[in-house]
């Protein structure tokens, strides 16, 4: 016999008696699944980093990048179907284009989320269409200071000061919440992060596992090189 619950999970425009969109909540179960991902907001700026764990020896890891330059005060990193980020943050930097075009002015970080969630949004109210599988950190400076959002399949946001998604998301978080303070500078920013990856996987950390990337104030978008990975990390 088929369970009540399935009979609300076949299409994202249909709420079970419980009040659930079953389509929606797959699609946070595809970015729990995803690699570890953190942003912080600290003293000067934002840090995104990610955590790869190299899985195959032919593949180069920086076809895989997660970590986007959208302009040159903001970033944008993703957590899910790699595909769906892609379409994402195309419509993103068509945001950030047409906002320059008729205003002749950078967009507020917090508008570019809101139009963005507002395009996942609709993913979720019609027929034959899919919500989005991934979550977007999107952070930056603009005129109203140092800004990070996560967005969520639904097309709802948050601002965070500090964010984890993906494996040992739920760990890392808990320990963010009782500890991480904006007021660090850089360099701390990033071995507490080498340090939460280091308590919540098993195996042994390195350079070549990390995408590391940061915007400060009066300091243009900078991406670590392995070099620069690997001496921290000592």
């Amino acid at each position: 016999m088929e369970s009540s619950d399935s009979l609300y999970d076949s299409d994202s425009t249909i709420f079970s008696p419980d009040g659930r969109l079953f389509q929606v909540e797959y699609a946070r179960e595809t970015i729990k699944k995803g690699v570890t991902t953190i942003a912080l907001k600290f003293q000067k700026g934002v840090l995104f980093t990610t955590y790869k764990e190299n899985n195959s020896k032919i593949v180069e890891n920086d076809s895989n990048s997660k970590i986007i330059n959208l302009s040159e005060n903001i970033l944008c990193t993703f957590i899910g179907l790699s595909a769906d980020a892609r379409h994402l943050i195309d419509y993103a930097i068509d945001e950030i284009i047409i906002n320059a075009f008729t205003y002749d002015e950078k967009i507020a970080i917090k508008n570019l989320v809101q139009n963005i969630c507002n395009y996942k949004h609709a993913f979720t109210m019609f027929n034959g269409i899919r919500p989005f599988g991934v979550a977007l950190f999107i952070g930056g400076l603009d005129e109203t200071g140092i800004r990070l959002f996560a967005t969520e399949p639904s097309g709802s946001f948050l601002e965070y000061i500090a964010i984890c998604e993906g494996e040992n998301s739920d760990k890392i978080n808990k320990y963010l919440e009782k500890n991480y303070k904006q007021t660090v500078n850089l360099n701390k920013a990033i071995k507490i992060i080498f340090e939460l990856i280091q308590k919540t996987t098993k195996k042994k950390i390195d350079a070549s596992n990390f995408e590391i990337a940061v915007i400060e104030k009066d300091k243009p978008f900078y991406k670590f090189q392995n070099k620069e990975i690997q001496k921290i990390l000592k």
